[in-house]
This record gives structure tokens, sequence and C-alpha cells, in this order.
């Protein structure tokens, strides 16, 4: 449509300037003396007019050529940007494929040609760690820095990496530091000093971190769980060294008390003889413990218990075995408590109920030691007997 009217208004403007042209009777006089000369308007205007055209293309040619050598130094620019655009993306597109070697050395082309030095300084630095090469690495990082400053926090996270591979945790965490106090944590470097708390033995710190990964779903819920764990574990032991095992454990979160946290514990408890901590443990992780996952290495603990309320044990285990019959770790438990409470019928049915389920030395040693209270030696060195046969297997 545009084009349409502008062809319409060159055919007007056309016709207007050859109808001007006819009703134009004007002329010019040029005097020269002694001559003089004549012409139309008309033609005037059209000598005027190719005057014009010539002397505009005479000078745009005159330009074009004195701008000759500018126009191939900005070409020759532009072709040296394309090829170090090109340089720069075979540098990264390398170093995804795990080309450290080739990846540097276009990387380090970039940063000649400078393209982007200071990210071509850092990828050259990455390859260079990838490479094992520290020397190279850290030179590649200067130039970083040197080439442009906003890359201080990326290099701070390079260097973390590094540490971290190379097991130097302190210096790890020296440099997340640095970059807590210039730009604050992300996921990437919470991650970092997860793994440099770990190799401290920071395990308080872990904990911290685990729980703000795990806020953010940073991390896998499997993975979650085994470090906690590992964490827990490690500060049940020093707990107990320092004797501050009962009030971390109270402190413990409930989602946390995993299967081998409580089991940990409550052998922690049981060898400083806080039999009533263990058993408050042990009573409530048994009692929500489902059918499938019914830890029968906490009832082999809770039948060593001695100090407390023996009867109210035995209750309690009773209602566990009514769930589990089958548990030969609970029944050993049940004769060991009324074995304690000289209750010498029930403690031999369920020591003999738990050699029937599976055979273990423990209930052999229980059993014979029961036939020892009873005078029944004979019966007690069979016992014995069957036990070491046991032990020998």
């Amino acid at each position: 449509m545009r084009a349409l009217f502008w062809l319409l208004t060159l055919f007007a403007l056309a016709a207007g300037v050859a109808l001007g042209a006819r009703l134009n009777e004007g002329y010019v006089l040029l005097v020269f003396a002694p001559y003089r000369a004549e012409i139309s308007l008309n033609l005037f205007f059209l000598i005027l007019l190719g005057a014009f055209l010539v002397l505009y293309g005479a000078t745009r040619a005159v330009l074009l050529t004195l701008g000759l050598p500018q126009q191939v130094r900005r070409y020759r620019e532009r072709r040296r940007r394309e090829k170090s655009g090109e340089v720069f993306q075979d540098a990264v597109r390398l170093l995804f494929e795990g080309r450290f070697g080739q990846a540097m050395k276009k990387a380090g082309e970039a940063h000649a040609a400078g393209r982007a030095p200071g990210l071509s300084a850092l990828i050259a630095a990455r390859a260079a760690q990838r490479m094992r090469e520290p020397e190279k690495q850290q030179a590649w990082l200067a130039h970083a820095l040197t080439d442009d400053p906003r890359n201080e926090a990326a290099t701070l996270m390079l260097d973390a990496e590094t540490a971290n591979e190379e097991r130097r945790f302190d210096d790890a965490l020296v440099a997340l530091g640095k970059l807590q106090g210039k730009q604050g944590r992300h996921i990437a470097a919470l991650r970092l000093e997860l793994r440099a708390r770990q190799g401290t033995g920071d395990w308080a710190g872990v904990l911290r971190l685990v729980r703000q990964l795990a806020k953010r779903d940073a991390l896998p819920e499997e993975v979650v769980r085994e470090v906690l764990a590992q964490a827990h574990l490690a500060q049940i032991a020093a707990s107990a060294a320092q004797g501050q095992l009962i009030p971390y454990l109270r402190a413990l979160p409930t989602e946390e008390r995993g299967r081998r946290v409580v089991l940990a514990a409550a052998r922690a408890l049981l060898a400083q003889g806080e039999d009533v901590e263990a058993q408050k443990l042990i009573e409530a992780t048994l009692d929500k413990a489902d059918l499938d996952q019914w830890p029968s290495e906490l009832t082999a603990i809770y039948g060593q218990l001695s100090a407390g309320d023996q009867t109210a044990r035995i209750a309690r285990a009773e209602s566990w075995l009514r769930r589990h019959p089958d548990d030969a770790t609970l029944l050993l438990a049940l004769g060991r408590m009324c074995l304690r409470q000289r209750l010498w019928g029930k403690a031999q049915n369920y020591l003999e109920a738990s050699l029937s389920v599976e055979a273990s030395r423990d209930a052999h040693l229980e059993l014979a030691r029961l036939f020892d209270q009873l005078e029944r030696p004979e019966e007690a060195n069979r016992q014995y007997r069957a036990g070491a046969l046991i032990d020998v297997r």
C-alpha cells in the first residue's frame, strides 16, 4: 500500500513538472564580455541539476577513496572480533566436552584477542583445575581478577572447590568466608561449605548447613538423611565424651531420630549407665516403629537395662511381642528381664521360644545361667556346650 502511494506521488510530481515546464517561458541571460548567451530557464535548471549531481558524485568518490584505509581497518577489526568470538565459543564447548587441554588453549587465544578477557581467563583456570595444574590455574585466576574485578566471586568459588578436592578444607572455608563477606552465600557455596565442614569434622556446622539446604530442596532426601545421620552419630560420640549426652539427645529433633541415630544413642546411654533415659528413648521409638521397619537391635539393648522398674519394662515388651511374636531378639530380651526379676518359668519359656525361632549364643548362655540358678547342672552344661558350638561355627 505504501509503495502504491509513493508511485502515485511520483507520477503526480512528474506531471506537475512537465506541465510547469511547458508553461514556463522564462530564460536566463549569461554575459561573458564580449560574449552573451541566452538559454531557457528549463535548460538552466537541468544544467544546474546535472552539475550538482556531478559535483556530489565526485565528492563522494574522493571521500570514499580517502576513507578506504580506515574501512579496511574496520573490516579487519570486525573479522578479528568475529574470529575471537568463535574461538571463545569453542573454548566453552570444549570445556563442557571435557577436553580440557584444548579448552585452555582456545581460552588463551580468546584472552589474547581481547574477547571477554575475564571470562576467558576463568575458563582457562577451570580447565587447568580439571587437568590438575595448580600453577596455571592460579596464573589464570590472577588474570581473571586483573581483567575484570567482577570475577572475584567466581575465583573464590573455584578456589574453594579446588581446596575441597585437594582436602584442604580449612583453605576452602577461608575462601568461602571471603565470598560470604562480599556477596552472601548461595546454594552452590553452601554445598561447598558443607563438604568442607564434613572434612574438618565440624558436625555442628554440618547440621546447620544441611538443614538450610533441605529447606531449599537443594539436596536429595536420601543425601539429607545420610548426612544428618553421620553428623548425629559423631555428635553423640562427642557429647558422650564431654558428659553432655542427655542434653544433646533431648534437643535432637524427632524427625531426625533415624534408626542408626537412636541405636547409637541407646548404646551410649547404656554405656554411661543412664538406663532410665535409654528406656524412654527406646520405648518412644519402638511404640512408633512400623511393622516393616522394626528395629530388633533396640529390643536387645532394652533387655540389658538393669536399673529402673523391670516389671513395667516386661509389660511394655510383652505388648510389642503381640505385634512381633517371632522376633527372637525381643524374646531374648524378655527372657533376660524375667531372669533378672527371678521369674524362672517365664524366663525359661521366653528363652526357649527365642531359640526355637533362631539359635543364638546369647540365648543359650542366658538359659544356662537360669539352670545354674535352679541348680540343674546337667541342663546348664548342655546349654553351655550348645552356645560354644554356635560360637565355633
